[in-house]
């Protein structure tokens, strides 16, 4: 490759950002970055009509969150800014100027209402009408016209459209897509596309070739729904005489099961977020889900993402972020829908929780608990934190295990019937005294002088070991009841061992 590697992520502000579109900035970014390249951000702000306010700040809190930086954007400056297309109007004037005297383009004075009747009376005959080769010249445009009437509509301000001018006779349009292979299109099934609105503004078409261009980008990563779109831009880079970009279209993420791409409806139903942050919209007020608010570790959400279309060839499945640039080959991205498992994005959550070393989690475990564990020490900390992170699949679930930091004041109804009978309190008034001994009261030196007295008593685990634990923690689960011991200290678990026998007796 010796074109410097440019790509962009160029999202609208039209709404939250969903997971996909994460996904497609996490392919550029490693794209660019394994390539010693430049990851982009652009904003697709044209659509005023479908502006959401909040919805920018969003997705670049998204992006942060994820820990994919841009390299150039609004916010980080660059040589190819402005990085807003609101902002880039002049250009596209001067571009779609260029499109209009070459022939390549022409104005459309039609209105909404001719269009309809137009679409309404193929229909009538069984037949699908667009605006193209074959219908242009019965319309109200430039290449319809005369010289007199087309005057005379400029000169009163009526409102038009550009489109782009496909050939009068078909030709077949080659796209090369990294992904896909070669993909060949004919023209005969193509519109004459609006570049410009009658608002002045660019179409999704024209800006993104022209930002493309004007900013060097080597590589358009993109979604799958933008496939049928490429025939449209490649022939506009040859209108305008450009070297064109190369083209990936990343597939789709489908439903948990059934058919069709992942939606925010499929979320709401499952249970499970699909965008990255909780996003609250600024017209209903409704809230929807988001991964970090639902305690998943970013570093989890991405590697879930990289998996989602793309595989390493081998069995390997967690990477980090500088694992997952090293490895990234677009090549590697399946051309089929990637399906979307909760039950996996769960499974990376645990993975991460639990590899590396444990005690980073101290202080975002004190921050989970919303001040409970302020003044506990880092040795209690740590103590939690090993008894738990293979127990839980995210870092909140720990501080809201109740017995943590009170004694139980409930115990489990079913397990007591089961497991507490006449002699128990008696097996646990001894097992007190047999405790009040122990010194140093550690883990290991408890569970061994345990198993002395079943022995010396000759009783089973299960005579004993789920009392204990029922006496301690109220529950029939939990973590070793040994380390749990040994977190409370000796004064404490012979209080909550009296004050359990005496509710329970």
């Amino acid at each position: 490759m010796n074109q410097p590697i440019r790509v962009r992520f160029a999202p609208s502000p039209t709404g939250p950002l969903h997971m996909g579109g994460v996904r497609t900035a996490l392919y550029n970014y490693l794209f660019a970055k394994k390539h010693g390249g430049t990851f982009i951000l652009r904003v697709e702000d044209t659509d005023q009509t479908r502006f959401v306010p909040g919805a920018e700040d969003y997705i670049r809190q998204s992006l942060a969150w994820c820990g994919i930086a841009p390299d150039e954007g609004d916010a980080e400056g660059g040589a190819y800014g402005p990085y807003k297309q609101s902002e880039r109007s002049a250009l596209y004037k001067r571009e779609i100027e260029t499109l209009l005297k070459n022939g390549q383009a022409y104005k459309a004075f039609d209105t909404p209402e001719s269009m309809a009747a137009k679409r309404l009376e193929a229909e009538s005959a069984g037949n699908v009408w667009q605006y193209d080769a074959s219908t242009r010249m019965d319309m109200r445009n430039t290449l319809s016209m005369d010289a007199a009437e087309i005057d005379e509509l400029e000169k009163s301000g009526q409102p038009y459209t550009v489109r782009f001018k496909m050939p009068d006779a078909p030709i077949e349009v080659a796209v090369h897509d990294e992904i896909r292979g070669e993909i060949h299109v004919s023209t005969h099934v193509l519109d004459d596309k609006v570049l410009m609105k009658t608002d002045g503004l660019p179409t999704y078409h024209l800006a993104n070739v022209v930002d493309d261009h004007h900013m060097a980008i080597s590589h358009v990563i993109r979604g799958e729904e933008w496939l049928p779109s490429a025939p449209l831009h490649v022939l506009l880079y040859q209108a305008f005489g450009w070297e064109c970009p190369r083209f990936a279209h990343l597939p789709l993420i489908l439903k948990p099961t059934g058919n069709g791409k992942l939606s925010k409806r499929d979320g709401d139903k499952g249970g499970f977020p699909i965008f990255p942050l909780a996003w609250t919209d600024p017209v209903s007020g409704a809230t929807s889900l988001g991964y970090r608010e639902q305690g998943y570790l970013p570093e989890a959400f991405l590697n879930m993402l990289l998996l989602l279309g793309w595989s390493s060839g081998d069995d390997e499945e967690l990477y980090s972020l500088d694992q997952a640039v090293a490895a990234f080959d677009l090549g590697r991205v399946i051309k089929s829908g990637a399906r979307f498992n909760p039950d996996k994005a769960l499974w990376f959550n645990e993975q991460y929780l639990r590899t590396g070393e444990t005690s980073r989690w101290i202080q975002p475990l004190r921050q989970a608990a919303n001040g409970q564990m302020d003044e506990w020490s880092e040795t209690q900390c740590q103590k939690v934190l090993d008894m738990f992170l293979e127990r839980v699949q995210f870092l909140h679930e720990i501080p809201e295990t109740t017995y943590l930091f009170d004694a139980p004041t409930a115990f489990d109804e079913k397990l007591v019937r089961k497991k507490w009978k006449p002699e128990t309190a008696g097996y646990l008034t001894e097992l007190a005294a047999v405790l009040e001994g122990i010194s140093p009261f550690e883990s290991a030196v408890i569970e061994s002088e345990f198993k002395a007295f079943l022995e010396r008593k000759e009783l089973g685990f299960g005579a004993v070991l789920l009392p204990f634990r029922l006496v301690l923690t109220g529950t029939g689960g939990g973590p070793s009841m040994f380390d749990f011991a040994d977190f409370l200290g000796k004064e404490e678990t012979l209080r909550r061992l009296q004050a359990g026998v005496e509710a329970l007796s």
